[in-house]
């Protein structure tokens, strides 16, 4: 036996108690030992396994004995019962009057799976004897019975959710949606037994039950008043619809009996009550609305408050029909407050009034309430959510770490602030669980006695000096969410933008200067030359700018190149000038400001697009999706129609990639547009500008010859990366030209207007224009440089059937018919098919000429004196190195497997995978390569201005590609590492399925 100091040791008060506890588990005492060691509380653990195991051999002997054998035997099992008794009293207490419960701890799936929400209703349906499939449950318990039974059925579900949160950490946000389900059912249940008391008359009236606040957000706490409203509608009946009197009181004794029986103490203890108070007119409006009733309160009466307590709401209970139409109607009336006059500054006073209610006694151990507590993380949360939820429908979340990472995602908040904010957050909630779970009782205030904070401290795993530990950290997030909070509540965006405070606009040169330095400018005095530029003067302009600058200047603080934010910023204000709707947007619009700021302090190669088309900025505020290409060639075509000139309908048509470049710049730059998105969206692009000048050149070309009708149909093959869907900002558009004779037209004629065509089609999209150009390369026709610019499909065939290497054919694996005739692309297309997938596989001999020649480009085309462990296109585990892999696989086995024959890299991975060509976890590994490649060179074409295919060496480049990339400040290094990782597992991969 050992001694009572070594259970000092382990974690016991009571060293001496605990030795004779264990003693008298018997052989399960020892391995049980280490377990109870682990709890909040190992002696409030011990003693309730020890009354549990008393319990059980009180009912049937020697079944205690036999419990504590199988739980020392089940390691699992050990686990969660250990950490529930040593958690909570409460839940110690339900075990020892419903010791069988116990087993319901035993089951290995807790650590693993959360219940869906569907199986704890038909749990707690049952457990009442209703029918969880009947369109309006009935309970078939006796009344009393039911309502007992509910309430064991409550904490028997409880137990459970319980244990997976305190033995297997499942996360506070997965608790507290599971919490939430879990009183989802139990409204539902407490209303099947409502309407076995209300009895027939319950049938004149659907009742659904609205939840609010945490229930309707997925965030409850263990204990806490769930928050409802009641709609009602009268109910259908076989001579009409019941009249709304007859209906309005069912409903109202359907929704008074539901409240009663969840908050009624009896036997089996209470389960908590039911709020109905945020309902319209609060506690002095009627108990039940009809949905018009609440739909003319809201439009009309509603003050803002009532439409922040709205973000959250969502049926849980009852007609779900009806649940869903109140919400569908309360969600453009809850997006749209925050165009009510004076919104910002009622949230912010409501958010002091909170503040100012709190006991003076609670003030600093104020969990919910306090200054640095819950309640300003999610005040400040939901008011950026109604702010910008208007346009930005990601942001409509309910529960708030949710909404917080959307607002985090959308830009609208800092990235290094959303993960702290999420970090003290989740802190605050886990406290306050733990605080709650010890007696199921509803409280925030974290308590003060020694004990207490002990056995907190160790349930959130702070074993040595546990009460001080635990103080420190909650003091630490405290601070946090301060600091965060008076950044995010009162100063971005909110309302009318802040003018220079005081001593800010009184600051001297030398201190301006300083401050500047501090926050991260590198010229200072540059930077103040352009505030000068921007804010002098006593026009409408220069007052506007002197409004937008204090928030700019932090925005640009926090991006890559402050300095270059801000002169970028200056350009494109001078360019714009006096235009009315440009200052007003950015001053009303916080996101579109953000997202300039970001931009400009960025990338390059974005502000060139600005500063060419300052008018985009217009579309930051709408969405950055890529156009698909026949809305962007309807666009192009319409303006074609409309110019004198080839020259004239060519700038025009550019003019519209030039924006839609821009577009799809900024959506990877803020909106997070996925890589492969991007890729398409570039590629759609470049089609619809090809089509559009093909237009162009063949009228043009026609006209000049003098001809009724063109004598040649013409079609574009695109290749390489473009035929791939797959280009990069940089890229060049690599294509083939086929033609076709019309019909009667001899073939000289009709090969000299092609090849007349396709030169002025070239000379057209390299015109001096102020838009990146569109390198037309057509170097992989056959014989390349050598070859006619222009074949027939015929000419093709002969080619293909005589001369070609694998290479070509391995070329027209990305092959893809974008633009011109369609009847000529899909014959073209049928004339390459048998090519490049070849019916009987690769020979031998050519997958050997695939691999010599891939090892020949390794060595010959890496440029002179670049990283081979950092360079994007031939480096290791590069795009080559995956490329090649997929198309020796497409080459291989396209023939037999159909799904192989796409010119797209990731489809073609899958469609491998599928087919057990590679396995799926070499294919994900290619597949992750592949795109954070893809990204990370989109990301430097984005910084640098120009394609460059290395990682940058400049460590403000680096920074930038890393933020591009959505990594946080500081997180260079880890993105190089992250880098270097992917691509040496895809390299490894490379050897294997490559070189085999």
């Amino acid at each position: 036996m050992s001694s009572s100091g070594s259970y000092v040791r382990k974690g016991f008060v009571d060293g001496a108690a605990a030795a004779r506890g264990i003693e008298r588990l018997g052989d399960a005492g020892r391995p049980l030992t280490d377990k109870l060691a682990a709890t909040a509380d190992p002696d409030a653990a011990l003693e309730g396994l020890l009354r549990l195991a008393e319990v059980l051999d009180e009912d049937v002997e020697g079944a205690g004995r036999e419990m504590l054998a199988e739980v020392a035997d089940d390691e699992g099992t050990a686990m969660r019962l250990c950490s529930v008794l040593g958690a909570s009293a409460a839940l110690t207490h339900h075990l020892v009057r419903h010791p069988e419960h116990w087993r319901e701890l035993t089951d290995p799936t807790l650590g693993t799976t959360r219940p869906p929400a569907y199986a704890v209703r038909e749990a707690m349906l049952t457990a009442v004897g209703a029918d969880p499939h009947a369109a309006e449950p009935v309970a078939g318990l006796p009344d009393a019975e039911a309502v007992d039974a509910l309430r064991v059925e409550y904490r028997r579900i409880l137990l459970r959710l319980a244990s997976r949160d305190l033995a297997h950490h499942v996360g506070i946000d997965d608790a507290a949606a599971e919490i939430s389900d879990l009183a989802a059912a139990t409204l539902d249940a407490a209303l099947a037994i409502a309407r076995a008391r209300v009895g027939e008359t319950a049938r004149a009236a659907r009742l659904a039950v609205i939840a609010m606040g945490k229930c309707g957000g997925h965030e409850l706490n263990y204990i806490s008043d769930v928050d409802v409203v009641f709609v009602y509608e009268p109910a259908a009946s076989e001579s009409g619809e019941v009249d709304d009197g007859t209906a309005l009181r069912a409903a109202t004794q359907l929704a008074s009996q539901l409240m009663r029986i969840c908050s009624d103490h009896t036997r089996e203890g209470t389960i908590w009550p039911v709020d109905a108070n945020l309902r319209p007119e609060g506690s002095q409006g009627p108990l039940v609305r009809t949905l018009a009733s609440h739909q003319g309160y809201y439009e009309k009466w509603a003050k803002t408050w009532e439409f922040q307590a709205l973000l959250k709401a969502r049926p849980v209970a009852g007609d779900p029909d009806l649940g869903r139409r109140y919400c569908e109607m309360v969600a453009p009336l809850v997006w749209s407050a925050a165009e009510r006059d004076g919104f910002v500054a009622d949230v912010q006073a409501m958010r002091r009034r909170v503040i100012d209610h709190i006991p003076a006694h609670e003030a600093e151990r104020q969990l919910k309430l306090g200054s640095g507590g819950l309640r300003d993380v999610e005040f400040a949360v939901q008011l950026l959510q109604l702010v910008h939820g208007r346009a930005d429908t990601s942001l409509r979340e309910g529960a708030t770490l949710s909404a917080l990472a959307a607002l985090t995602q959308g830009g609208y908040v800092g990235r290094e602030d959303g993960e702290r904010l999420h970090e003290a957050y989740s802190f605050l909630r886990t406290l306050e669980h733990r605080i709650q779970l010890h007696q199921l009782r509803r409280t925030h205030v974290v308590p003060e006695d020694e004990a207490s904070l002990r056995r907190l401290g160790r349930s959130l795993g702070h074993l040595s000096e546990p009460a001080a530990q635990l103080d420190k950290q909650w003091r630490y997030h405290r601070r946090e969410v301060r600091r965060l909070h008076e950044k995010l509540f009162y100063r971005p965006l909110l309302g009318a933008v802040a003018k220079l405070a005081g001593p800010e606009a009184r600051l001297s040169l030398e201190a301006a200067e300083e401050r500047l330095a501090a926050l991260g400018y590198a010229d200072p005095r540059a930077a103040l030359r352009h505030l000068e530029a921007l804010t002098s003067g006593v026009s409408r302009t220069s007052d506007i700018q002197r409004t937008l600058l204090p928030v700019l200047l932090e925005w640009f603080a926090d991006s890559p190149d402050p300095d270059a934010g801000l002169f970028g910023f200056r350009r494109i204000s001078e360019s714009l000038g006096r235009t009315p709707w440009y200052l007003t947007m950015l001053r009303d619009e916080g996101e579109v400001a953000q997202r300039l700021a970001a931009i400009l302090g960025t990338s390059r190669y974005a502000t060139d697009l600005l500063e060419r088309e300052p008018q985009g900025v217009k579309m930051l505020g709408e969405s950055l999706v890529p156009l698909s290409a026949e809305a962007v060639l309807t666009e192009m075509q319409a303006l074609v129609e409309r110019a004198e000139t080839p020259e004239a309908a060519a700038v025009a048509v550019r003019a519209v990639r030039r924006r839609e470049l821009l577009r799809i710049a900024c959506g990877e730059l803020v909106a997070g547009t996925d890589v492969a998105l991007v890729g398409q969206g570039l590629s759609r692009l470049t089609d619809a500008t090809l089509q559009a000048t093909l237009d162009i050149a063949t009228e043009s070309v026609r006209r000049q010859r003098g001809l009724d009708a063109a004598p040649s149909r013409i079609a574009v093959i695109a290749m390489g990366r473009y035929g791939g869907f797959e280009l990069s900002y940089g890229s060049d558009a690599d294509v083939m030209f086929v033609h076709e004779p019309v019909e009667g037209v001899e073939a000289q004629t009709a090969s000299s207007f092609a090849t007349a065509v396709v030169s002025e089609l070239r000379r057209l999209l390299s015109l001096p224009a102020s838009d990146p150009p569109l390198e037309v390369d057509p170097d992989l026709r056959p014989e390349g440089k050598n070859g006619p610019m222009v074949r027939t499909v015929e000419s093709y065939a002969a080619y293909y059937a005589k001369w070609s290497s694998v290479w070509e054919f391995q070329a027209l694996l990305r092959a893809d018919a974008v633009a011109g005739d369609e009847a000529l692309r899909a014959r073209f297309t049928e004339l390459i098919d048998p090519l490049r997938f070849p019916a009987d596989g690769l020979p031998d001999a050519d997958v050997v000429e695939v691999r010599r020649i891939k090892a020949r480009v390794d060595d010959e085309r890496l440029p002179r004196g670049a990283d081979r462990h950092t360079h994007l296109k031939l480096g290791r585990g590069g795009l080559a190195d995956v490329e090649w892999t997929v198309q020796l696989l497409q080459m291989r086995h396209a023939g037999r497997v159909v799904e192989l024959r796409t010119p797209q890299t990731l489809p073609a991975l899958e469609a491998a995978a599928a087919a057990g060509l590679i396995t799926a976890e070499d294919a994900g590994t290619l597949a992750e390569a592949w795109r954070l490649v893809s990204r990370v060179r989109n990301a430097v074409t984005l910084v640098r201005g120009k394609p460059y295919d290395q990682l940058p060496r400049d460590a403000q480049e680096r920074a930038a590609v890393a933020g591009v990339l959505g990594y946080p400040q500081g997180s260079s290094d880890q993105m190089v590492n992250d880098y270097l990782r992917t691509t040496r597992r895809a390299h490894a991969v490379v050897e294997r399925v490559f070189w085999e």
